[in-house]
């Protein structure tokens, strides 16, 4: 039940993200008087930091602290030149504005990437443990 549970809030999370960005975009298409482009801006840094997460395995032969450095610089590195891009469409952006993306977008990232190493790490232990004791069992039936 709780599987099935979790399963409907990422659908909705999912969906909720879907219908919202979709939504601004119209609205930008159709020019309403709206700050739709902080809600496209917050879904593409969202898609760029969960892509750069998920490259963790072209790193598996580094240590886990260089992965996390350069995995946070390359993330940073993607969504400056995200938002350079996005400036010629809505404007030019501030130094302040340049502060205020990394602290907005550094803050978040920090959390989740911890949330999803901690993950990851968790979930290799559960497979060394699991392959332990297969191995165990592997020599008490050979005995």
């Amino acid at each position: 039940m709780l599987a099935r549970l979790k399963q409907y809030l990422v659908e909705v999370c999912c969906v909720y993200a879907l219908v919202s960005v979709a939504g601004a975009v119209i609205d930008q298409i159709a020019g309403f008087e709206t700050n739709n482009i902080n809600v496209m801006v917050m879904f593409g840094l969202c898609v760029i930091g969960t892509f750069v997460l998920y490259l963790h395995k072209l790193f598996d032969n580094f240590s886990p602290l260089f992965m996390i450095v350069v995995q946070y610089l390359a993330a940073c590195g993607i969504s400056a030149l995200f938002i350079w891009i996005v400036s010629f469409f809505a404007g030019p952006v501030t130094p302040r504005g340049w502060f205020e993306l990394w602290r907005s977008f550094t803050i978040p990232y920090v959390i989740l990437a911890a949330f999803y190493y901690w993950r990851v790490f968790s979930e290799t232990k559960k497979q060394d443990k699991l392959i332990q004791e297969i191995k165990e069992n592997n020599k008490a039936e050979s005995v």
